[in-house]
């Protein structure tokens, strides 16, 4: 894909950045070096190579699944307001 003068002015404009014909000069051959950097990339063969979810063999170290806190609900609940059935009772703000 290659862009032009035009089209970098007319991004710049939508994305409503002030930028002069240098300044659009600059950003043009940047972009346009993306662009590049791209197309070769898409040129790669990549069939037959799995995806990978990270660019190197990590394998996190996981811990056992177990409980290490007490159950502290109905001391958390003795200073609420109003409690019924476990739960916290609000006043209705919305009808």
């Amino acid at each position: 894909m290659s862009l032009s003068l035009n089209d970098v002015k007319r991004i710049a404009s939508l994305s409503r950045i002030a930028i002069d014909d240098a300044e659009a000069q600059v950003v043009l051959s940047k972009l346009s070096g993306i662009f590049g950097l791209i197309e070769e990339m898409q040129a790669v063969d990549t069939a037959g190579i799995e995806p990978m979810s990270h660019a190197q063999e990590v394998s996190l170290r996981l811990r056992d699944d177990v409980v290490t806190e007490e159950d502290r609900h109905e001391e958390f609940q003795k200073g609420a307001p109003q409690v019924e059935a476990g739960l916290y009772l609000v006043p209705k703000v919305i009808e």
